[in-house]
C-alpha cells in the first residue's frame, strides 16, 4: 500500500500546475484578443478538479496503480491543451513563408510537396502513414514500460515527458507556423493556377479563420486513420518545430535511458518511419522535422536537470 499520508505532488501534477500557471497569466494578458478565454479557464478548472479527485482517492491503491491513476487524466488533457495553441499563436502573423523559403534554400525544392510524389505507391503510403500514426503508441509504450518495469524511475520519466511536451506548446504559442498542408492549400486558394511565382508570400493572420488543408489521396487503412485524426484534432499551428519528431525523440531518449535494447530495437524502425511520415503527409516542412531533433534533445536535458534540481518526490 502507498505509505504517504500527506498531500504531495507527483511529476504529472507538478508540471501541469506550472503549465496552468504560465498559460493562465497569458490568458489574462491577452484576454481582449482571445475568442474563448472563459472556455480556456474552464479547462484549467477541469484539470484542477481531476487532480483533486485523484489526490483524495489514491491512498487506497497499490503504488503502481496510484501512479497510473494520478497520471493518466493529465496525459489525456494534453489533447485538450493542443487547440489552445492555435488560440494563442494566431494572435501573431504566421511565419510559413519563412520556413517554406528555408526549405527551398536548403533543399532546392519543397520536400513536403515532392516526397509523396516520388513514393506514391500504396506500399509507401501505408508505411509512412503508419509511421505517423504510431506516434501515440510509441509514447504510450515508453511511459507504460517505465510504469511496469522501471517504477522507481517513472516519476522522473513523466517529468521529462510532460515537461518537454509543455515546452513545445509554449514555443508554439509564440511562433505561429501552420505547416505546408495549410500554407500551400491557402496559396492555391488565393492565387489559383496563376501561381505565386518564385516567392513565398506572407499571409499574416490568414490561418486564424481559415482551416482548409491539402487532403492526400487515401491509399490504405493507415492513410484513412491519419486523415480522420487530422480532421478531428488538427489545427493550423504547431508546425515548427515538429512535436511528432520532438516528442518521439524524447521518448527514444527515455527508452535508451532504460538500457533495454529490446525496447529501443522495437521502437527504432517506427521512429524512423514517423520522422519521414511528418513530411510525407505534408504536416511539416523538412526543416521542422530536423529542428524537432534538436529541440527535443535540449528539452530532454533541461527537464532532466530541472527534476534533479527540484528533487521531485516519488
Amino acid at each position: 500500500m502507498v505509505q504517504r499520508k500527506r498531500l504531495d505532488l507527483i511529476s504529472a501534477e507538478l508540471t501541469t500546475l506550472i503549465y496552468i500557471a504560465i498559460t493562465t497569466l497569458m490568458i489574462v494578458v491577452f484576454w481582449p484578443r482571445l475568442d474563448d478565454p472563459w472556455e480556456m479557464l474552464g479547462l484549467r478548472g477541469v484539470a484542477l478538479l481531476a487532480m483533486a479527485v485523484t489526490q483524495l482517492t489514491y491512498r487506497w491503491m497499490p503504488r503502481r496503480m496510484a501512479l497510473f491513476w494520478r497520471s493518466v487524466p493529465l496525459f489525456v488533457l494534453l489533447i485538450w491543451w493542443y487547440p489552445e495553441v492555435h488560440s494563442f499563436c494566431s494572435l501573431y502573423p504566421y511565419q510559413d513563408h519563412v520556413f517554406a523559403a528555408i526549405d527551398q534554400t536548403l533543399f532546392g525544392c519543397q520536400p513536403a510537396l515532392e516526397f509523396d510524389q516520388h513514393f506514391s505507391s500504396a506500399f509507401w503510403s501505408e508505411l509512412f502513414n503508419m509511421g505517423y500514426y504510431v506516434y501515440y503508441y510509441l509514447m504510450f509504450s515508453v511511459v507504460l514500460f517505465y510504469l511496469i518495469r522501471r517504477t522507481d524511475e517513472y516519476d522522473k520519466a513523466v517529468f521529462v515527458f510532460l515537461g518537454s511536451f509543455f515546452l513545445f506548446y509554449l514555443v508554439y504559442d509564440f511562433l505561429p507556423v501552420a505547416g505546408p498542408q495549410y500554407y500551400f492549400c491557402a496559396l492555391q486558394n488565393l492565387y489559383g493556377d496563376a501561381g505565386w511565382g518564385d516567392s513565398f508570400p506572407a499571409l499574416g493572420n490568414y490561418f486564424k479563420d481559415h482551416f482548409d488543408m491539402i487532403v492526400p489521396e487515401m491509399k490504405g487503412v493507415f492513410g484513412q486513420l491519419v486523415i480522420e485524426a487530422q480532421e478531428i484534432g488538427e489545427r493550423p499551428a504547431a508546425a515548427y518545430p515538429s512535436s511528432h519528431v520532438g516528442m518521439s525523440t524524447v521518448c527514444m531518449l527515455l527508452a535508451w535511458r532504460t538500457g533495454n535494447k529490446w525496447l529501443v530495437g522495437v521502437l527504432l524502425p517506427f521512429y524512423v518511419l514517423l520522422f519521414c511520415g511528418t513530411v510525407y503527409i505534408k504536416a511539416h516542412y523538412l526543416i521542422d522535422s530536423i529542428s524537432g531533433l534538436f529541440f527535443a534533445t535540449a528539452f530532454y536535458y533541461i527537464t532532466l536537470r530541472m527534476y534533479e534540481k527540484l528533487k521531485v518526490k516519488k
